[in-house]
């Protein structure tokens, strides 16, 4: 009988042992797979995204992009044929970061280099719980040039239907003198699969309550929603620009055929572009040593987000 006692209460403080650990420590939701030129992005063991940075791309680039329920978000054009899809704008891949007119150098329409952003290092990649970071180092080139030293911190957060990226960049000049010269071309960009597109089922709608690329398009916002369905499902992508982030509120350059970015130093062209009254020139110039923030977070989602949703959402962007 005592042994029976004993070995009940053995298996009674294991138990409790067991779900005091379960408790205290969850398991990883996220985990990175390292490959060549490539770590993936899992989030309960399926792929969410992919971060590219293989010499062949003129920028290393996030490649495809799922919603939580698997769905692409992304065009697969140029690295996959599906059908229907454009075969326009050959430079616009997954999730970008680039900007035309660097120094007189083009790094947003060139598909062959030079110039070219190039992948570095890796100087961090940890993840915990719903959480994980990847922090990368990245050389702006042109020829035997490097312009700019981009400092990127990626924060991937996982949720049950929408998950959601941070992007910390920092620019730092590398030269005497660089120059960003005021362009629609750029910035902060994503290329979206074609039932996506505001000229598929998709529809454009920012923080001031405006909707469609007419009324979006040039414009500040805090952020800007594209949301459209597949399969009758609703499922979309937000965009936020923080407010330590240069030239904030951002300007948008968010077109109907897919292409959805935020462009804080398009300034003028944008302001022409809406006929707004006043004109007021943008160009960015930063000595060797000094450097200009640009800070994003992006939701992607599964069901439905209106404006008041947003907001909220926003509040919660530290």
């Amino acid at each position: 009988m005592r042994k029976m006692i004993l070995a009940g209460v053995l298996t009674i403080f294991l138990a409790l042992v067991s779900f005091c650990t379960t408790g205290s420590a969850p398991a990883e939701r996220i985990t990175f797979v390292e490959k060549e030129n490539q770590i993936d992005v899992m989030i309960d063991g399926s792929l969410f995204t992919s971060y590219m940075f293989v010499d062949t791309l003129t920028k290393p680039i996030l490649w495809p992009v799922h919603s939580p329920d698997g769905t692409v978000l992304t065009r697969a054009y140029p690295f996959g044929d599906v059908e229907g899809e454009a075969t326009d704008h050959p430079h616009h891949t997954g999730i970008f970061f680039t900007y035309d007119k660097v120094n007189d150098a083009g790094f947003w329409n060139n598909t062959t280099s030079p110039p070219q952003i190039k992948h570095v290092d890796v100087t961090g990649m940890s993840a915990s719980g719903d959480k994980a970071t990847l922090s990368v180092v990245l050389h702006w080139t042109d020829e035997n040039t490097t312009l700019l030293e981009e400092k990127r911190t990626m924060v991937f957060m996982a949720g049950e239907t929408k998950h959601n990226i941070n992007f910390d960049i920092t620019l730092t000049a590398m030269t005497d003198e660089v120059v960003f010269e005021d362009t629609k071309e750029g910035m902060f960009a994503i290329r979206v699969a074609p039932w996506l597109k505001e000229r598929g089922t998709g529809e454009y709608l920012n923080a001031r309550g405006a909707t469609t690329e007419k009324n979006v398009w040039g414009r500040r916002s805090e952020w800007v929603r594209l949301q459209g369905n597949k399969d009758g499902q609703p499922k979309g992508i937000i965009i936020m620009n923080h407010p330590t982030s240069i030239n904030y509120p951002t300007f948008w350059h968010a077109r109907g055929y897919g292409l959805f970015a935020a462009n804080p130093l398009g300034q003028s062209v944008f302001q022409k572009g809406t006929d707004q009254e006043t004109i007021e020139p943008l160009t960015l110039t930063l000595a060797k040593g000094e450097s200009a923030p640009f800070k994003f977070r992006m939701v992607f989602y599964d069901g439905s987000m209106d404006e008041p949703a947003i907001d909220e959402l926003f509040q919660q962007y530290e």
